[in-house]
């Protein structure tokens, strides 16, 4: 018999499902508000038809540490993006659209089968363009019992009016803040007013679940999470959305400030971005985190020497 929290839970997420159902019709669930009526076929800017698309699911054990645990984090990862960074590592999917369609009962049997791997969460991994479709197999496997935290893992291009309608769903948002300039956001991007939605949604996702909040194991329950990927040449002006997430965020929030970046998709395009970072980049954007008290959180080990400075050559198109 299912628990009244998880009776609580469906009926939330019903109606949020609900609430979104007519959104595809003229799709404005992202900052591209595109106007397309996705069930008749029409594709917008993220290509996104009405039925989720699906690259793989897996037990991901690559992921904070806090998510990813001992059994792994249960990641979904959705196919399309509404983005186009020159430098996507997960390009084969985000751009070139490779995956399945899949309806929304085969989405939420994902999410119980992941569960039942012994996963400590659901991680949906680009969501941001199946947001309504994401609300209707929760409200699915809410009601057969789906019962670990639902993780939202996002680029952080939002609306904050479409997270808005996920609260009481999502239990940890882990959203990247990429860029603090919209210069930035729209050479590299195609996002022009990437900073304005993305620091509404951060501030809307934190006002939902607030701080990152652990259990005595250590596997997070709920709670904001923010990705910080430092690239070449300061291009993600990363002091500065530190000292954004001080002032209008919270000092106790949880980072992620990551130095994996490497030149990959169409990044030889494009000089600033053609290499790795270096060590002094990355020392500096943690310098500045430890300036500002923001000690919550975790950091990668620096560039490796081997790859210093390292650039490549364009391509031929993929």
């Amino acid at each position: 018999m299912i628990s009244h929290r998880m009776k609580t839970k469906t009926d939330t997420a019903r109606k949020a499902a609900e609430g979104l159902a007519d959104s595809l019709k003229d799709c404005r669930i992202c900052p591209r508000r595109c106007g397309v009526d996705r069930t008749k076929g029409e594709l917008g800017y993220c290509r996104a038809p009405s039925e989720p698309v699906v690259y793989s699911y897996i037990a991901h054990h690559g992921e904070e540490p806090p998510l990813s645990g001992t059994m792994g984090s249960g990641t979904i990862f959705f196919t399309h993006c509404n983005m186009k960074c020159a430098y996507c590592q997960n390009y084969r999917f985000s751009q070139l659209d490779e995956g399945r369609r899949v309806s929304v009962e085969k989405l939420s049997g994902m999410m119980l089968r992941l569960e039942k791997m012994s996963c400590h969460n659901i991680n949906l991994v680009s969501p941001t363009h199946f947001v309504p479709q994401i609300a209707s197999a929760l409200a699915l496997a809410f009601e057969k019992g789906l019962d670990i935290p639902v993780v939202y893992n996002t680029s952080g291009y939002d609306l904050a009016g479409a997270i808005r309608r996920l609260e009481g769903l999502i239990d940890i948002y882990m959203p990247d803040m990429r860029y603090s300039s919209n210069g930035m956001a729209l050479k590299y991007s195609d996002a022009p007013d990437y900073v304005e939605h993305n620091r509404a949604s951060v501030k809307e996702m934190h006002r939902q679940v607030g701080d990152l909040k652990l259990r005595k194991d250590g596997i997070a329950e709920k709670g904001l999470i923010i990705r910080l990927l430092v690239l070449p040449e300061d291009i993600s002006g990363t002091a500065e959305s530190l000292r954004f997430i001080k002032r209008k965020i919270s000092g106790n929030t949880y980072l992620s400030i990551m130095s994996q970046y490497y030149p990959a998709y169409r990044a030889a395009d494009f000089a600033g971005i053609s290499r790795t970072i270096t060590r002094p980049e990355y020392a500096n954007a943690l310098d500045e985190a430890k300036k500002l008290g923001l000690n919550n959180g975790w950091v990668q080990e620096g560039p490796d020497e081997r790859f210093l400075g390292t650039r490549i050559r364009p391509a031929e198109d993929i």
